[in-house]
């Protein structure tokens, strides 16, 4: 049985395309609005200007125990349109961030994932196990668009009060919360025009 797996996701967000495009293109940042899912983001190359050939090393996980061990490079992109990248590691394969705005105003994102199961425990479970391994991406991409939403909101907070309003994203689950949690009680968000 095939290993591969094909996932399309779709956000309406109400920001612009802009804007959430250099959110989710600020890899390094991912760890601080997007703890469910990014435990340890590094930038291993800087790349062109525009962040063609970027490379981005990461540690992830979602709803299930095991984590990932992967990195990205950007092998095009086009702001505020979309970028493209190639996955190596736990698995391998190719993304597609799309970004077009909506006709009422603000901007649908689609992200379009295939990839192929390289880590053992994935490619041998893949057989018996590949429902819940694709509901476990389902819930890392949901837990996305849910800390993608307050992050838009933290963004566009206009004073300390609007900002305090906002409650912090989704923590991962079971083994790494609590150590989320900690750092959660340690960090202070401020006002920026990031």
């Amino acid at each position: 049985m095939s290993t591969n797996y094909h996932f399309i996701t779709r956000w309406e967000l109400d920001a612009t395309c802009e804007e959430v495009y250099q959110t989710l293109e600020n890899a390094p940042d991912l760890c601080r609005w997007w703890p469910s899912v990014y435990l340890n983001v590094t930038e291993l190359q800087k790349g062109a200007p525009g962040g063609v050939g970027k490379v981005i090393d990461l540690y992830t996980k979602g709803w299930l125990p095991y984590t990932l061990r992967w990195q990205f490079k950007v092998l095009s992109s086009n702001f505020p349109n979309g970028y493209a990248l190639e996955a190596k590691g736990d698995f391998e394969g190719r993304g597609i961030w799309s970004f077009k705005p909506l006709p009422g105003g603000g901007c649908e994102a689609i992200y379009d994932w295939q990839i192929e199961a390289v880590k053992p425990l994935l490619k041998r479970l893949t057989p018996l196990l590949r429902p819940i391994f694709s509901a476990n991406h389902l819930w890392a991409m949901r837990k996305g668009e849910e800390s993608l939403r307050l992050e838009l909101r933290r963004r566009a907070a206009q004073n300390e009060a609007e900002l305090a309003a906002i409650p912090g994203p989704p923590l991962p689950t079971w083994p790494h919360r609590s150590k989320a949690l900690s750092a959660r009680k340690t960090q202070t968000i401020s006002i920026s025009k990031a």
